[in-house]
């Protein structure tokens, strides 16, 4: 994946979220699983996320996504419950008969950082690597 730019950085940030459906209902099946995988395109479009994987099950979703660091995580997240909850709920009524409590989502996620080349291994050697220079001269000498 190329690095990416905005106003004030350049970046490559790559997310796997998965999250539920309330009380892990198997309600995104048929015509709501195809609205969600579409709902969610529209979010990241708008909000300038790209996905790059997204599989819709019939009780959790998988999101692959890149989003600019002037989001949170929590942030990214909340804009895709929020928006497909509400856009689901007003389309297929039916869902609120499954979901009693007014919720379509659950409130928790998962959410795992996820590199190209540079491993959980290749930050901790590069770390350790500075860390062990710091034990020499403060100052390079020029003379």
């Amino acid at each position: 994946m190329a690095l990416k730019r905005g106003s004030h950085c350049v970046y490559d940030t790559r997310y796997h979220l998965v999250w539920t459906p309330k009380y892990r209902k198997w309600v995104l099946r048929g015509a709501i699983r195809h609205r969600v995988k579409a709902l969610f395109q529209e979010i990241a479009g708008h909000h300038g996320f790209e996905i790059e994987e997204l599989e819709v099950d019939k009780d959790h979703v998988h999101l692959f996504v890149s989003f600019p660091p002037k989001y949170s995580i929590g942030q990214v997240v909340g804009l895709f419950k929020a928006v497909s909850a509400k856009e689901i709920r007003a389309e297929f009524p039916e869902v609120r008969k499954q979901l009693w409590g007014g919720e379509f989502w659950e409130d928790g996620y998962f959410v795992r950082t996820v590199g190209d080349k540079v491993t959980a291994d290749v930050i901790k050697k590069y770390i350790r690597f500075h860390e062990a220079r710091k034990t020499g001269a403060d100052q390079l000498g020029l003379f």
